[in-house]
């Protein structure tokens, strides 16, 4: 299979120019890619999306604005609050999707929850890579990448920090727009959560502490199913077991 496969293109509600790529002919599973990265790294390049075309899956996976082959413009107008959700639905509705399934990688995930919670119900989601304070909390995770995009250089070999910027120089990242992002962030109330009848796989690496506890997330949806997998927040998405257990949770189109 493709280790990159054709991008296409998309308008955002503003008009940005947004990418996707799609495998598959199946049933469309729309999948969100994490903050810094990609739509070929975090699902394509790892053999994720693979397995779920091999299930019967049309895999739709968006590049995030100011990420990939997306429009990654400086101004802050261009990043208002919810835009990453925003942006989702340009993509639902210009794809005129009406039975399909939704998930996404940490802010992937975020951005999957900031939808579920304006409305959109896929049949099923997959929130993989986010806890529950990362979403009815967001400022402290925004802090840290805040932190690293302002001090670039700075960082000891080897601590998170450095790891996080080694990733963006490996992606090509920009930083000035990466920033903006995340004066998008909006949090999501408990109680909104708690009302989301969405059936979910909630699934994270066994040692991912970086958006906070999963499986309390897990807890406060009526109808989730908690996974651990192995890994930590940037292994986990690297390894087999990950796309094994969403191919699991969706079973066969």
């Amino acid at each position: 299979m493709t280790t990159d496969p054709t991008v296409h293109f998309f308008e955002g509600r503003d008009g940005a120019r947004l990418a996707y790529r799609e495998l598959g002919h199946g049933r469309p599973l729309i999948l969100i890619h994490g903050y810094f990265s990609t739509a070929v790294v975090n699902w394509v390049r790892y053999g994720h999306a693979a397995k779920l075309v091999s299930q019967g899956y049309r895999v739709i996976m968006p590049d995030l604005r100011a990420h990939g082959d997306s429009a990654k413009p400086h101004d802050a107008v261009s990043y208002p609050p919810d835009v990453l959700a925003d942006d989702g639905f340009a993509l639902i509705e210009q794809l005129a999707l009406t039975d399909y399934d939704l998930g996404g990688y940490s802010l992937g995930a975020r951005t999957a929850m900031r939808m579920l919670a304006r409305g959109a119900r896929p049949a099923r989601a997959i929130l993989s890579g986010m806890g529950l304070e990362g979403l009815v909390h967001t400022a402290g995770r925004s802090e840290h990448f805040r932190h690293i995009l302002t001090h670039l250089g700075t960082f000891q070999r080897g601590s998170a920090e450095f790891m996080a910027e080694a990733f963006l120089k490996t992606v090509g990242g920009d930083p000035e727009a990466l920033l903006r992002v995340l004066d998008t962030f909006v949090d999501t109330p408990l109680d909104v959560i708690e009302r989301i009848e969405v059936p979910a796989l909630v699934l994270t690496g066994v040692d991912d502490r970086d958006n906070g506890s999963a499986r309390e997330l897990a807890q406060a949806m009526p109808h989730a199913r908690y996974v651990e997998v192995p890994g930590t927040h940037m292994s986990a998405v690297t390894l087999p077991q990950l796309g094994a257990a969403m191919a699991e949770f969706l079973g066969a189109a």
